[in-house]
């Protein structure tokens, strides 16, 4: 089991009430880690199997972003959620997300590069292919060594949220 970002929250207060957030983006990019490390708990690998529906973020199977016919679960679960993030690995060879297909959802859509301290990592093309898909903000982040985790959860953050409050 990896140390990683998750046991440097300490005590700080959850936020029970802040944006909720779907994360959607291809098999390994991240995703789950991410989840891992917003929610401050230990890092480790697990194979996300199904839709994991957190209080405040809801974490979706790769499978379900790369196979068509399973992309309509991730289009009913988008109105679950109050901000889509389009998640992205630093050093992924291609973007599985089309062009402009950020205007399909009617929720605020960010986007976060994961894995920055990845060897290989390409932030700027990643950042690219966001931009392309029509991204609102982009996040790059590491769930590791937590650079960039602050500033998702500020933009999460409710006006009434605990200045150091992290999503539950």
């Amino acid at each position: 089991m990896q140390k990683g970002f998750g046991g440097v929250w300490g005590n700080a207060p959850y936020i029970y009430n802040h944006e909720k957030l779907i994360l959607m983006g291809r098999v390994a990019a991240g995703k789950t880690t991410l989840t891992q490390a917003l929610r401050g708990e230990q890092l480790h690998y697990c194979k996300t199997q199904y839709i994991n529906y957190h209080n405040t973020i809801i974490d979706t199977p790769g499978e379900y972003t790369e196979v068509a016919k399973l992309g309509a679960a991730l289009a009913l679960y988008a109105y679950e959620a109050d901000v889509v993030g389009l998640v992205i690995g630093a050093d992924e060879p291609f973007c599985v997300f089309p062009p402009c297909c950020t205007c399909l959802v009617n929720r605020p859509v960010i986007g976060i590069i994961s894995g920055i301290d990845r060897e290989g990592a390409n932030i700027e093309q990643a950042e690219r292919w966001l931009k392309l898909c029509g991204c609102e903000r982009i996040f790059p982040c590491s769930s590791y060594t937590g650079e960039g985790l602050e500033a998702i959860i500020a933009h999460l953050r409710e006006p009434d949220d605990a200045p150091d409050a992290l999503p539950i």
